[in-house]
């Protein structure tokens, strides 16, 4: 497992700093160390205070750590004043770490400075020049070079001119400017552009440690510069995507997004075993059967993993044409998508066969039945394709004030009568299911 070193501030909100360092070290496979360089106190509203300890002691930090454990990559984030900068490098040198990323938090998205002249010098001269990568946002190019940046060719011409200057490969990142997220790495041979969606959403504090992180825990991995770049820009994106509120203010990024895709589509699987050795099968409606589980904080089905195929009937058992992917089932994921938006935590749902039996059992063990009549579903919903069971869903949900147990309807003409039932998680979800069958 690779050893990767974060030398930054602390962020007491979790979301930035060493805090969001180490949570993309982990979950990218990395044993994560930290050198504290400042400790803040902040929230999602900002930050109330900064404590910088003095240099010797972070010497003493890196000596501890880098004496006995070393380092397989490096990257530096808040350096407060000059002598701490001037210190780090002292002590990178002094213990040759390779693959240094330099994220030189210099600027507020606002683009106000947050360290003086003499510290940006002390980053351009002892620094700089032992990194294998520097990623300055839009604010700190225009800081670094004295210049503004208002358009893409601009932002070309910046990594340009700032890689002349310190010879050292430069990720200029372009998220200040308009229409998509675009970064741009040169290394002093090539340009590369690396672009995304622009997301929607204020719940992005901690959007420059993450990026960082992430490309220094793929450079541990020995990928190359460009393919750590790419690596790490669609692991930020997706940190994004699905960030969620987390407290008053701007929240942090989703740094367990990816790992959270993993666990989604392990706990489809192993929950599929558990259907398929019950025998499942008499469960199984005409038009078969689908699973699904949502990631935290979903937007859409792509965030909806199910069974491509679905599931379908084999005599008492129940089998699937192909293993769990995310928006597999754009009819499942309309059903939690609606769940999660009155109860984020029913992030869960099957569809089961309509039996009057089934229904009964379930309110003798207690779990809360509802249903729909799809024949008031109105004009306009039935028009638009997909609408009917988040239309069905929002009716049962909005009569009970909760999201239940079971949501069944009783079909209508060409529709085929159905049970669906809710859970946290698909484990729980097929256990109802189960209950049903005893």
């Amino acid at each position: 497992m690779p050893k990767v070193l974060t030398i930054a501030g602390s962020d007491s909100g979790g979301g930035a700093g060493i805090q969001a360092d180490l949570k993309t070290f982990t979950v990218l496979g990395c044993y994560g160390l930290s050198v504290v360089t400042a400790l803040t106190a902040q929230n999602t509203l900002g930050v109330q205070a900064i404590h910088e300890p003095p240099p010797d002691f972070i010497a003493r930090q890196l000596d501890s750590v880098l004496a006995d454990l070393g380092a397989d990559a490096a990257k530096t984030g808040m350096l407060a004043n000059p002598e701490t900068v001037r210190t780090v490098a002292a002590k990178i040198k002094e213990y040759q770490v390779p693959k240094l990323v330099v994220d030189p938090v210099m600027a507020a998205q606002s683009g106000a400075p947050l360290v003086t002249r003499d510290t940006r010098e002390a980053l351009v001269k002892d620094l700089f020049p032992l990194a294998a990568l520097i990623t300055p946002n839009l604010p700190e190019m225009e800081l670094l070079l004295d210049r503004r940046i208002v358009s893409p060719h601009d932002l070309a011409e910046a990594a340009r001119i700032l890689h002349g200057l310190v010879a050292r490969a430069v990720l200029a990142k372009g998220g200040h400017l308009g229409g998509p997220a675009l970064d741009i790495l040169f290394d002093g041979q090539e340009l590369k552009e690396f672009t995304a969606d622009r997301l929607d959403t204020p719940h992005t504090h901690g959007t420059g440690c993450t990026y960082s992180a992430a490309i220094t825990a793929y450079l541990a991995h020995g990928l190359p510069l460009a393919e750590a770049v790419g690596r790490a820009k669609a692991f930020i994106t997706e940190a994004i995507r699905l960030a969620y509120p987390v407290g008053h203010g701007a929240g942090p990024t989703n740094h367990l997004a990816l790992l959270e895709k993993s666990t989604v589509l392990t706990e489809l699987a192993e929950t599929f075993t558990l259907l398929a050795q019950a025998d499942a099968g008499p469960l199984v409606p005409e038009v078969q059967m689908n699973l699904g589980y949502a990631l935290t904080g979903a937007k859409g089905p792509q965030d909806v993993a199910a069974f491509p195929g679905r599931i379908v009937r084999l005599g008492k058992k129940a089998a699937a044409v192909a293993a769990p992917a995310f928006g597999a089932s754009r009819h499942i994921a309309r059903i939690i998508l609606t769940a999660m938006k009155f109860d984020p935590r029913v992030r869960s749902a099957m569809n089961i066969r309509f039996d009057e039996n089934f229904l009964k059992k379930a309110a003798d063990l207690g779990l809360q039945v509802e249903g729909f009549d799809r024949s008031l579903e109105p004009a306009e919903v039935k028009a638009r394709e997909g609408s009917s069971l988040e239309w069905g869903t929002q009716t049962v949900i909005n009569r009970l004030g909760l999201v239940p147990d079971l949501i069944y309807d009783r079909g209508d003409l060409g529709k085929e009568p159905m049970i669906r039932i809710l859970g946290p998680n698909p484990k729980a979800v097929a256990a109802k299911a189960l209950t049903l069958l005893d």
